[in-house]
């Protein structure tokens, strides 16, 4: 009898032992499948690496970058050496995006992004895990080092490159003399190679000399981000993101500059070789959007400073939409004077607001709010700008009923806590569906380095953004 339970004994312990390693196999893996449906990869916390993570979940809702980046490491494959995705930037990064957007099954919902570390410090960028880091600084040193790459790289094939030649060479003989003769095209390089990446845009400084009126030629600078400054609040007015970028591109005056045009009238009206100083005027400064990217990433600098000295950050709400209209802070190349009363005198009365054959009328409901219709579609007061109207004048022009530069939020990165220690979050979109890859989803999700939950767009409007990445919508009539 003791032998018997003694084996009934093991028999229960063994299949205790059996069920339980079934449920350690199956039991984790059902659950997992059911967790990931309509989510995406979550990313492990290497120690500090919040900031990474928080900036990879937000490119990674970018189609057109993971496209071009896709497209930029083609000529890799091509190479008979290819490099290692431990010696090359585009690589990991395209690897680790394309299994953030689910482009690539992966078995482990928690990804380890320790590997772009890695190819960073090759591309002699030291990265603490174990200091504060942003993220909008670690989006500059991942687009500055994807143009040092692409810069390495070469424009044109090489005419010494005898191995795409020697193919396509025939010996001739004439006259006594040998020629060389290419059959065939060079194997072409790819445009990627000279095309800019996505986030890549110029900025226009336009100079006007207030005393003579005479303007300098405009200056273009690169960005891949727009760094806004956040303007003192008013009173009973939400802060909007068109504040913000009216406030970039608002004029500021320059004392005590050089004027080329106001130094050559005066030296005409002075005597033969008598010698002129300079003259020095105040001139009129202002910034303007001249090309502006597929993918635009917008930083709101929360960074102040006290009387004192010491760091604070600013924790205001700034609403933003959806749906971002950029054409009035686009750069339009100026029209000149004379044309430009040419053609006010040939259509004053077509164009002239408020009046019909001479008759002043009411102007319609459309043409009211023509001019405001962008302003509010990108979150901001209509009444804020009337009582300032000098400041943010409103601009009237057809685009505002059809605009040509309309872009649509894709991932807004966040972060909690104050200068010294914080999280940083984000919030994407989710990827398409594999039955239509190139429709946009609507859901959203909010992650946390690896947790990962939906969330509502309602929510994501609420939030205290720091980094905004929206993408340019084409319409149909644009492609026509």
């Amino acid at each position: 009898r003791y032998r018997t339970m003694r084996s009934w004994g093991v028999i229960g312990g063994l299949a205790a032992a059996l069920a339980a390693g079934i449920y350690v196999l199956w039991g984790p893996i059902a659950e997992r499948k059911k967790r990931r449906r309509g989510l995406v990869p979550g990313l492990l916390n290497l120690g500090n690496t919040c900031f990474m993570n928080s900036l990879l979940q937000g490119l990674s809702s970018c189609p057109s970058f993971i496209r071009w980046l896709e497209e930029f490491t083609v000529q890799y494959k091509a190479q008979q050496n290819q490099p290692s995705e431990q010696q090359c930037l585009s690589l990991t990064l395209l690897h680790l995006l394309r299994a953030l957007s689910c482009q690539e099954v992966m078995e482990d919902d928690v990804l380890d992004a320790s590997c772009l570390l890695e190819v960073l410090r090759i591309y002699r960028w030291q990265i603490s895990t174990f200091e504060e880091q942003d993220a909008h600084e670690l989006f500059h040193v991942l687009t500055s080092s994807l143009e040092d790459e692409r810069d390495r790289q070469p424009r044109v094939t090489h005419l010494f490159d005898v191995h795409s030649l020697e193919m396509n060479v025939d010996v001739l003989k004439t006259k006594g003399e040998f020629h060389l003769c290419v059959s065939g095209s060079l194997p072409p390089m790819s445009n990627h190679w000279k095309s800019q990446h996505p986030f890549h845009g110029r900025l226009t400084s336009n100079m006007v000399c207030k005393h003579c009126e005479h303007q300098s030629p405009v200056r273009y600078d690169t960005f891949d981000s727009l760094s806004l400054s956040i303007p003192a609040a008013v009173w009973g007015h939400p802060m909007t993101l068109d504040h913000c970028l009216h406030h970039f591109i608002s004029s500021e005056s320059v004392k005590d500059v050089v004027c080329d045009n106001c130094t050559k009238i005066q030296a005409e009206g002075t005597l033969n070789g008598q010698s002129i100083e300079n003259q020095k005027t105040t001139f009129v400064k202002q910034l303007k959007l001249g090309k502006l990217p597929q993918c635009l990433c917008i930083h709101l600098q929360r960074l102040s400073w006290s009387n004192q000295g010491t760091p604070l950050k600013r924790h205001e709400h700034v609403q933003f939409n959806e749906f971002l209209i950029m054409d009035i802070y686009k750069y339009h190349i100026p029209v000149h004077k004379s044309s430009q009363n040419d053609l006010n005198q040939k259509s004053s009365e077509e164009t002239k607001p408020g009046t019909k054959d001479g008759i002043a009328v009411k102007p319609s409901d459309a043409e009211q709010t023509c001019g405001t219709k962008s302003l509010l579609m990108n979150g901001a007061c209509s009444s804020s700008f009337l009582m300032s109207s000098g400041t943010f004048p409103l601009p009237a022009f057809p685009e505002c009923s059809s605009p040509v530069y309309l872009y649509r939020l894709m991932a807004v990165v966040v972060h909690h806590g104050d200068m010294h220690s914080g999280h940083f979050v984000t919030y994407r979109r989710s990827p398409p569906s594999s039955k239509s890859p190139l429709s946009v989803s609507n859901q959203w999700l909010w992650i946390s380095d690896d947790t990962v939950r939906k969330a509502s767009l309602q929510e994501v409007l609420s939030s205290s953004a720091y980094l905004l990445f929206y993408e340019r919508v084409h319409s149909r009539v644009q492609h026509q």
